[in-house]
């Protein structure tokens, strides 16, 4: 299962049941969990953990230093979980010590080809990165959201779950769940009404999505009164939770408005 001309550190730990194509590289201190598939020409370096059934395809780096400058060769590390598709020329880089350590990617993502994953981000699960988008350093990614073409994010900004980030999009604030922004600046411009239908949200959940999205954009309120606002709907209407808790406790970027 592992082609002669790949190199193999060591100290690396592979399940008997991994697949490792020609040309590969795997350093020191990492482990690769059973039913993953590294392609030919891969390069992953350590400390790295990766879970099961994940398939990494020809040319990604994974596990690399981070491109920071405050970098002196800290024992940082990167933790990726089970059945992540990581496509061609995908780059994912190692915490720092400054940043926490670590570099986190969850599980059943797709990062497609060029896809760039920079120090201490932390990225959930069932997340999609079409290609050429590119996470800054200390960026926070929940679970399901959707980054277009060669958008970008600044580093410390939050991405909300079930948000979509449109083709480009240059996103310099934080983006709040269920909510499509778009532009340079990224701009919100409605719900991810599209999203979170196929993924089972009822009309009645989307109708108040649609209705916590207007509180907190369209009735010119400032952020304590669409809060209070929230706080009264919130109770009928569970799924509006996570908008009010992105708009109580956004990060020192504030949010795209």
């Amino acid at each position: 299962m592992i082609h002669p001309s790949a190199i193999i550190h060591e100290t690396a730990k592979i399940d008997s049941s991994v697949n490792i194509g020609p040309w590969t590289y795997i350093g020191a201190e990492v482990e690769i969990g059973a039913g993953t598939i590294i392609g030919p020409h891969v390069c992953i370096e350590g400390p790295t953990t990766l879970g099961q059934n994940n398939h990494i395809h020809p040319y990604a780096s994974i596990g690399g230093d981070p491109q920071d400058k405050k970098y002196e060769g800290g024992k940082t590390r990167l933790e990726i979980g089970d059945s992540n598709s990581i496509r061609e020329f995908v780059t994912i880089n190692r915490g720092t010590e400054q940043g926490g350590n670590v570099t986190r990617l969850g599980s059943h993502n797709l990062l497609m080809a060029y896809v760039h994953v920079a120090h201490d981000c932390i990225v959930g699960d069932h997340v999609i990165f079409a290609n050429n988008a590119s996470l800054a350093g200390h960026v926070i990614v929940h679970d399901h959201a959707i980054l277009s073409g060669f958008s970008a994010i600044h580093q410390f900004v939050v991405i909300g779950e079930h948000s979509f980030v449109a083709h480009a999009g240059m996103v310099g604030q934080d983006v709040l769940p269920y909510v499509l922004v778009s532009g340079d600046p990224a701009e919100p411009y409605g719900i991810n009404s599209l999203g979170i239908k196929r993924r089972g949200f009822t009309e009645e959940q989307i109708a108040a999505i649609k209705s916590a999205y207007k509180i907190i954009f369209r009735q010119g309120l400032k952020s304590t009164e669409a809060i209070e606002k929230l706080k009264e709907m919130v109770t009928a209407h569970p799924e509006i939770a996570p908008m009010l808790q992105a708009l109580e406790n956004p990060s020192a970027r504030g949010i795209a408005r």
